[in-house]
């Protein structure tokens, strides 16, 4: 698989996460790292970044993460967990790694980061791989 082609393809279709500013920088089998600089339009009404930032950025990095098997996969479960607020101009980096498992369900951890190294949030995604090629 051209993991280049991929990344790009999921990049450029994907409209939810361009209109958050989320961008796929890396993946391979079981492992994305997705980025996202937090903006004024990312804040709720107490002025800290919406929940469904970080979980949208661990979602997107979850799910590169996924289709870099080839396949594509959705999301059936997910706990995530919020620690610490991120400010406005901080750049957000998700990493996800597959933990060992199984063949049709699939359990990835993200961990949503800020430039420091401050974890920001955490989340355990569980997939189900479905046995239909994605069309690039």
């Amino acid at each position: 698989m051209d993991y280049e082609m991929l990344r790009s393809f999921r990049n450029d279709r994907n409209p939810f996460s361009a209109r958050l500013g989320i961008y796929v920088e890396e993946l391979r089998p079981g492992y994305a790292r997705a980025v996202k600089t937090v903006t004024e339009e990312d804040l709720n009404p107490v002025s800290v970044p919406h929940g469904g930032v970080y979980f949208s950025l661990a979602d997107t990095a979850c799910g590169s993460a996924m289709a870099a098997y080839g396949t594509m996969a959705v999301t059936i479960n997910c706990s995530f967990s919020f620690l610490k607020s991120a400010r406005v101009g901080d750049k957000l980096t998700a990493e996800a790694r597959e933990l060992p498992g199984g063949r049709s369900v699939c359990v990835l951890e993200a961990r949503v980061t800020g430039e420091a190294g401050e974890l920001f949030a955490l989340g355990t995604f569980t997939f189900r791989r479905l046995d239909k090629p994605i069309g690039l």
